[in-house]
């Protein structure tokens, strides 16, 4: 895709109120480190006493993925999730807004070489992100260590769209975004020998996907993974970004390739991806995004995990 481009049409008055979210959220981001993570849990409070769609659809994957926690350890878990959630606000800022050599002072990594002896060698590597809050800052931490192409979903609000693919393609230089229907670009790049960015851990349907075990739930899952690695050639190397409370430090860790992806068996292979994501969800459940319905589509005749959506009515024309 085309580097974002600014057009004068975006400095219209309906856009206003956008320009000025985002000169706040930018000033905010200049922040001392420490200031921005008490904002964030702030910021968590509020959306956990407000923001009750999202409470119990967080309440309801909690419950469902660890029946073995009482009812109050699965509160306390809740409430530090949502603070979480605060603090991803902030940290979307830090990666959109501060510097290279100010980002780079706040991780580190380890398992690099899984990234780069592929690389070495021309093959592609099909690089597995999970949503945990962490994921926006994570993305930059690792377009700072190697080049990795992304995926790009446009925003309706296009002032938006064009700051969020501005945040996030400032720093990688040598990266390419493609946008999510893009499928024969993300191929080509990984038949190149590149490194793409993709997160297989959410609800898409079942249309190109497999009921694939989680937390021993049937759990709609993409086999984009395994499609990915066979046509493009490429191994399936994870990553984690995990923010370490109380030290403003960031560990980023690259994972050994799961080399038996592809195995022939999309079935096989969608249950390995989420064995896998299962294992990290459990280490830091914290941090993770709850607040999906990661569930949303069931074995038919199943009932439904969670609610359904207040529709919004629209406004009748006069």
């Amino acid at each position: 895709m085309e580097k974002p481009r600014f057009r004068a049409a975006l400095l219209h008055p309906r856009y206003w109120l956008t320009w000025l979210l985002f000169g706040v959220w930018f000033a905010v981001a200049q922040l001392p480190y420490n200031w921005q993570m008490a904002i964030g849990r702030m910021l968590g409070r509020l959306m956990l006493r407000f923001a009750s769609d999202r409470r119990q659809i967080a309440e309801r994957n909690l419950a469902l993925c660890f029946p073995e926690l009482s009812a109050m350890e699965r509160e306390q878990l809740l409430r530090r999730n949502f603070a979480s959630n605060g603090i991803a606000l902030m940290e979307t800022g830090m990666a959109w807004f501060r510097s290279s050599r100010w980002l780079r002072r706040r991780f580190t990594i380890e398992g690099l070489e899984y990234l780069q002896e592929p690389h070495s060698r021309g093959q592609g590597v099909v690089m597995l992100a999970m949503h945990f809050t962490t994921l926006e800052i994570g993305a930059q931490f690792m377009s700072l260590s190697h080049p990795v192409d992304g995926m790009y979903r446009p925003h309706k609000n296009p002032v938006y769209d064009y700051m969020q693919r501005k945040g996030r393609e400032r720093l990688g230089e040598d990266s390419e975004v493609y946008q999510r229907k893009d499928v024969r670009g993300m191929l080509r790049a990984l038949q190149k020998g590149r490194a793409v960015w993709y997160a297989p851990d959410q609800d898409y349907g079942i249309k190109q996907g497999v009921f694939a075990p989680l937390f021993g739930i049937p759990a709609a899952t993409v086999t984009g993974t395994s499609r990915f690695a066979r046509v493009g050639r490429a191994q399936v190397v994870p990553y984690t970004v995990t923010r370490l409370e109380g030290k403003g430090f960031y560990q980023v860790r690259v994972f050994p390739p799961i080399t038996e992806i592809p195995s022939g068996d999309e079935l096989k292979d969608a249950a390995l991806v989420n064995q896998f994501v299962e294992a990290r969800m459990r280490e830091n459940a914290a941090q993770y995004m709850w607040v999906h319905r990661r569930f949303k589509t069931r074995p038919e005749g199943e009932e439904p995990y969670y609610p359904k959506r207040k529709r919004r009515r629209k406004k009748r024309k006069i």
